[in-house]
C-alpha cells in the first residue's frame, strides 16, 4: 500500500469514528450562527420597520437580514409585536487629501444610523447610534471604476451596520 493510500485510509478512519459530529455539536455548543442568522427574541416575531426612506442600503439589508432570522416583517405599526424606528440614515463623504493640482485622491465614506427598538409599550434600545467607516482612492483617469467602488463599499458599509443591529438585537 502506497504512502498516500495509507493516509488517505486513515482519513477516512478519523472521520468515521464520529469525529464530524461531535464537531458539529461543539461548533453549535459554542454560540455559532450563520452571518445573517442570530436567533432573535420571540418580541420579534411580528416586527415593523419605521423609516421614511425605505430604499436605503440599510433598510433594505436590514428587512432582508430579518427575514432570514425567521422574523415575519409587517407593513403597519398596529399588529407589531416590536418596531425598529430607524431615525437618522446617511452616508457623508469627506476628502482626507489631495494632488498638487488641488484634486482630490482620497476620500472617507461614513455610514451613520440612529434607531430605536420598541417592544410593547416598553423601550428597549433608545436612540442608538452606530457608523461605519471605510476610505476609498480616487484617481480621476478611472472615474466610472471609481464610482462603482465607492457604491460597492456604500453597500458594504449598510451590510456591516445591519449585522452590527443584528446582533444588538439577538443580545436582548
Amino acid at each position: 500500500m502506497s504512502r498516500k493510500a495509507r493516509r488517505q485510509s486513515a482519513c477516512g478512519r478519523w472521520l468515521s469514528k464520529g469525529t464530524v459530529p461531535i464537531f458539529a455539536v461543539l461548533l453549535a455548543g459554542c454560540g455559532f450562527h450563520l452571518q445573517g442568522r442570530e436567533p432573535l427574541p420571540a418580541q420579534f416575531s411580528h416586527t415593523y420597520v419605521d423609516t421614511k426612506d425605505e430604499q436605503t442600503d440599510f433598510v433594505q439589508d436590514l428587512r432582508k437580514a430579518l427575514i432570514a432570522s425567521k422574523v415575519n416583517v409587517i407593513p403597519t405599526k398596529s399588529s407589531a409585536g416590536a418596531t425598529i424606528a430607524v431615525h437618522e440614515d446617511e452616508l457623508t463623504e469627506r476628502i482626507l487629501s489631495v494632488s498638487a493640482h488641488n484634486i482630490p485622491t482620497e476620500y472617507e465614506l461614513t455610514y451613520r444610523v440612529k434607531f430605536s427598538v420598541v417592544a410593547g409599550d416598553k423601550t428597549l434600545i433608545d436612540n442608538e447610534e452606530i457608523s461605519a467607516t471605510r476610505d476609498i482612492s480616487f484617481d480621476e483617469a478611472q472615474l466610472l471604476a471609481k464610482e462603482r467602488e465607492q457604491e460597492i463599499l456604500r453597500e458594504a458599509l449598510a451590510r456591516d451596520l445591519v449585522a452590527l443591529v443584528m446582533r444588538r438585537l439577538a443580545a436582548l
